[in-house]
């Protein structure tokens, strides 16, 4: 992109919008004012505010920090949110974003959030953030630990990326929060970690804050554990007592694919008429040996370690960034004499509560690691869903 057209967008902007507020001025004056190219993610707000006057059909703006494969999104576009800003650095999450949300000019994925001026970022209603969690699980601590790396907040390269969204927020004033993250951010360093991030919020940053660990499994069968932070602006009397937790379980039949030719085959995860189960997601003779050694070997020991093997009636453990590697904490049985199958990636897609029109650009391993780092969609909607009156009071 050249300048010139960049100015002129730079001029619409000043003249539609500035004097509403709803770019900053100063920013506007600091792009026109380089020697260089604006940052594509700052060329992206302006155009999309230049387009909200042409479709003004939400309620609410939000952006989008560490946004993975937008499963977050997904929840508050469902109740006419409309994204203004995303940030994710990981080149194969962009991919998959790109491929599900809108990427023409109108709207460029930024990059590194470590990079980006935040008085560049456009004004919004709410901020969004599921800030990396590896610092503060439990495997990511205990991996970290083993290999004598620091973790939390000493971890320099993930630990410290909540203060760049604490910038973001300092600098935005968003009126509404939301961050999500593992349910071990509560007991990370005896506590400590997260109550630097409650001082920050609350203290600094003067939000009123409030946090809920949610348990995934009311909505999808998986046993998934996650603590969602928000934070108002103004006084608001939210309660987490409006959040609808379905009472009926749902089980991995719900997910699995049929293979009975009731769906159409998707390859390369189904294949035939029957849209039977790819057979590359059989675990291997070696590999389904040592997993059984590996599991009878700290049963002895008197450990819990080792795979879990489910069926269509169970509800799985959590699905991890690792499941690429062995697939081990949930394998689906095959019956007594066959050795069991890897979920396929439009599987641990639907058990993310992703829909099936999701697009899955990447490699298998790729996919793993994506839905394996996500949300459960359907927290995410839900909690949007007991937020939005609070964002349209405060919006008045």
């Amino acid at each position: 992109m050249n300048q010139q057209p960049v100015n002129n967008l730079l001029r619409q902007t000043r003249i539609l919008h500035t004097q509403n507020g709803v770019i900053n001025v100063r920013a506007v004056h600091r792009c026109e004012m380089r020697d260089h190219e604006s940052p594509p993610y700052f060329n992206d707000a302006i155009r999309q505010y230049i387009d909200s006057d042409k479709n003004n059909d939400h309620l609410f703006t939000f952006i989008d920090l560490f946004a993975g494969i937008g499963g977050i999104r997904l929840g508050f576009e469902a109740h006419r949110g409309h994204c203004v800003f995303t940030s994710e650095w990981n080149s194969f999450s962009q991919k998959t974003y790109l491929a599900n949300f809108q990427h023409d000019d109108k709207h460029i994925l930024a990059g590194d959030i470590t990079s980006i001026d935040a008085n560049d970022v456009p004004n919004h209603d709410v901020l969004l953030a599921g800030f990396p969690c590896q610092p503060f699980s439990i495997a990511g601590v205990s991996k970290k630990n083993a290999l004598g790396r620091p973790h939390g907040f000493e971890c320099t390269t993930q630990g410290t990326l909540f203060f760049d969204v604490a910038r973001i927020i300092a600098a935005k004033r968003p009126k509404v929060f939301l961050l999500e993250n593992v349910k071990n951010l509560l007991s990370h360093d005896k506590g400590n970690t997260f109550k630097v991030i409650l001082q920050t919020l609350r203290d600094e940053l003067g939000y009123t804050v409030y946090y809920k660990v949610i348990d995934g499994q009311y909505f999808v069968p998986q046993h998934r554990e996650r603590i969602i932070i928000v934070g108002f602006r103004d006084k608001t009397d939210f309660s987490w007592d409006n959040l609808h937790l379905p009472a009926k379980k749902t089980y991995l039949s719900s997910i699995l694919h049929p293979q009975d030719g009731s769906e159409i085959a998707e390859e390369p995860y189904t294949i035939g008429e029957q849209a039977t189960i790819n057979p590359k997601y059989t675990l291997t003779p070696n590999l389904w040996a040592y997993l059984q050694a590996y599991k009878e070997k700290h049963q002895a020991a008197g450990n819990g370690f080792g795979f879990g093997l489910v069926t269509s009636d169970s509800v799985s453990r959590t699905l991890s960034a690792r499941y690429y590697k062995d697939g081990s904490e949930i394998l689906v049985s095959q019956g007594k004499s066959k050795r069991p199958r890897r979920l396929t990636p439009r599987e641990c897609a639907r058990l993310m509560g992703f829909p099936d029109t999701f697009k899955i650009p990447v490699s298998d391993t790729q996919a793993y690691r994506q839905f394996g780092n996500s949300v459960v969609m359907p927290v995410m909607k839900e909690v949007a869903r007991i937020l939005i009156p609070k964002i349209i009071e405060i919006k008045r």
